[in-house]
């Protein structure tokens, strides 16, 4: 059982997983602070200097000066402001992983499909489509002459 664990852990498609969850929970970290720091100043000053990490609604009708004075009453809290800048992370992190897939998949060879009509002939006798290697045709059952396998690739 250990032999099989180890061989299923140590597939290249589950380190290829384990690095990605963990440059992705990095990436996630560098885009929090792309939000929070780069993003969201000057919105809120463009907005009336406005500090979107402390927007929040006191659900027992209290008003407090700041959030961390309504935790330190415990008093509930919808903390919106936060909720806004969560859904900005979330879609900086989607156009980011979008445009990552989109390169991905336009560098990525497009697979030759093989030609149907390469392995087909033409009966001589009534000019039908027949596999290369058929010994009579199928549509006037003409007998065809032999072809070997080396021949049909």
């Amino acid at each position: 059982m250990i032999k099989e664990f180890k061989e299923f852990a140590m597939k290249g498609n589950m380190i290829d997983l384990a690095i990605g969850v963990i440059i992705g929970g990095a990436f996630g970290k560098v885009v929090t602070s792309i939000v929070n720091d780069v993003v969201m100043p000057p919105i809120g000053l463009l907005l009336g200097k406005v500090n979107f990490s402390e927007l929040f609604i006191s659900l027992n009708g209290t008003h407090y000066d700041s959030m961390e004075a309504a935790k330190a009453k415990g008093a509930p809290t919808l903390n919106y402001g936060l909720f806004i800048n969560t859904m900005l992370d979330f879609l900086i992190v989607s156009f980011v992983i979008f445009i990552v897939v989109k390169q991905l998949n336009r560098l990525r060879k497009k697979e030759e499909k093989p030609d149907p009509k390469a392995n087909l002939k033409e009966c001589p006798e009534c000019l039908s489509e027949i596999p290369k290697k058929a010994t009579r045709c199928k549509f006037c059952t003409a007998p065809q002459p032999y072809v070997s396998d080396s021949a049909v690739q």
